[in-house]
C-alpha cells in the first residue's frame, strides 16, 4: 500500500505515458522553478526596497542588510540611507513578503481542498468576515467598540478584521457538516450565501457611514502596505509563520485527495483531519494578511494556477511555488504602487486587480481552448 500511494502522489507527467523530451522538458522545469521564484524574489527585495523618492542603489542596499548582520565586505552606503531602509522601507519589504506568501499558499491550499483550479479563499466568506468587522470597527467606533480600540489602539482593526475571518469561517465550517463530516459542496454553498450575507451587512454599514468613515472604509477596502513597521511585522510574524511552514508539508496528502475523498480514505489518508488543517492554516493565512493589509485580490486565484501550468499538478511543488509566486508578485506591485505616481501612492489592491484580470482572462481563455481541442 505505500508503494500505491508514493505512485499515486508523485508528479502526474511520470505516472502518463508521454513522449521521452516533453518529459524530460516538464521535469526540468519543475525542478527549476522554486530556485528561480527565490532568485526572483531576492532580487524584488532588493529592488523594491531601494526604490522611492530617495533611491538607493542595490549595492547600498546590500551594504546596510550586510551591516546590520555584523558583516563588512566594503559596499559603501550613506547614514541616511540606512535611515531610510531599516525604518521605512525594510519592514515594507518584509510585510510584503509575509503576506504575498501566505495569500498564495492560502489559494493553493484552497484549490487543493476543492480540486478545483479555480477556487479561491473567498469561496468560504473569510475575506467578506473580515471586511465587514472591519468596517463594523470604523462605522460603530462610537459605540461598544470603542472599548476595543482603548485596549489595543492601533491594531484595533486589525483584531477585528482577524476575529471576523475567523467567526466566518467557523460558521462555514458547522453549517457545512454532515455526520460530523465537512462536506466540501456544502462548505461552497454555504460559503457562498455567508459571502452574499456578509456583503449586503457591509453595504448597511456603509450606508450609513460618515464622509470621513467612508474615506477609511474605501482605502482599507483597496489594500495598502502603508501602515508597515518592525511592530507591525513581528506582530503578525507568529501568525503568517504557521502556514507557511505546516501548509507546505500537507502537499503529498493533498495529491492523495486530489484522487477523490473516498479513495483518499481507502489509501489511509485522515481526510476529515486534512480538511480542517486546511481550513485552519489558510484561515490563519487570509485572515491576519487581511486584517493587517486589507483586501487584495487576485493573489490567491491566479498565482497558484499559474504555478500549476509551470510545473504540473504536484502540490509538493505547487505550494512552495505559489508561496514564492505570491510574494514576489505582491511585492513587485508594492514597488510600483510607490513609485508610479510619486508622491501619491496607489492602492495595491488597484494594481492587482488590474494585473490580475488580463491573467485570469487569458487562463479561462486558454481552458476553454484546451477543452474544446
Amino acid at each position: 500500500m505505500p508503494a500505491v500511494a508514493e505512485l499515486l502522489t508523485a508528479p502526474a507527467e511520470t505516472t502518463a505515458a508521454v513522449p521521452a523530451s516533453a518529459a524530460t522538458a516538464a521535469e526540468v522545469r519543475r525542478r527549476l522553478l522554486l530556485p528561480v521564484l527565490a532568485a526572483l524574489l531576492i532580487g524584488a527585495v532588493l529592488v523594491g526596497a531601494g526604490a522611492g523618492a530617495m533611491r538607493i542603489p542595490v549595492p547600498a542596499v546590500l551594504g546596510v542588510l550586510l551591516h546590520k548582520l555584523g558583516l563588512d565586505v566594503g559596499l559603501a552606503f550613506e547614514p541616511q540611507h540606512e535611515a531610510v531602509l531599516w525604518a521605512i522601507r525594510l519592514p515594507r519589504v518584509c510585510l510584503g513578503v509575509l503576506i504575498g506568501a501566505a495569500l498564495g499558499l492560502a489559494g493553493a491550499s484552497m484549490q487543493g481542498l476543492f480540486r478545483n483550479p479555480l477556487a479561491d479563499p473567498g469561496l468560504i466568506g473569510v475575506s467578506a468576515g473580515a471586511s465587514l468587522a472591519a468596517v463594523a470597527t470604523i462605522v460603530l467606533e462610537a459605540t461598544l467598540l470603542s472599548v476595543l480600540r482603548e485596549w489595543l489602539g492601533f491594531y484595533a482593526l486589525a483584531a477585528a478584521a482577524f476575529v471576523g475571518a475567523c467567526g466566518t469561517n467557523l460558521l462555514v465550517y458547522q453549517l457545512s457538516k454532515e455526520g460530523g463530516r465537512a462536506v466540501v459542496a456544502t462548505m461552497l454553498l454555504a460559503g457562498i450565501a455567508i459571502n452574499a450575507l456578509a456583503g449586503a451587512l457591509t453595504g448597511v454599514l456603509t450606508y450609513v457611514a460618515t464622509d470621513e468613515q467612508l474615506r477609511s472604509i474605501t482605502f482599507w477596502g483597496l489594500g495598502s502596505l502603508g501602515g508597515a513597521s518592525w511592530p507591525t511585522v513581528l506582530s503578525v510574524l507568529p501568525l503568517l509563520a504557521l502556514p507557511l511552514v505546516l501548509l507546505p508539508r500537507l502537499g503529498k496528502s493533498l495529491n492523495l485527495l486530489a484522487l477523490g475523498e473516498d479513495q483518499a480514505a481507502h489509501l489511509g489518508l485522515p481526510v476529515t483531519r486534512l480538511k480542517r488543517q486546511l481550513i485552519v492554516l489558510a484561515t490563519l493565512a487570509v485572515g491576519t494578511s487581511v486584517a493587517v493589509a486589507g483586501s487584495i485580490g487576485f493573489l490567491g486565484l491566479v498565482v497558484p494556477h499559474l504555478i500549476r501550468l509551470a510545473a504540473g499538478p504536484d502540490h509538493r511543488v505547487v505550494l512552495p511555488g505559489a508561496a514564492l509566486g505570491g510574494a514576489l508578485v505582491l511585492t513587485l506591485a508594492d514597488t510600483l504602487a510607490r513609485t508610479a505616481v510619486a508622491p501619491a501612492e496607489l492602492p495595491i489592491g488597484i494594481l492587482t486587480a488590474l494585473l490580475g484580470t488580463p491573467v485570469f482572462l487569458w487562463i479561462l481563455l486558454r481552458e476553454k481552448r484546451r477543452r474544446l481541442a
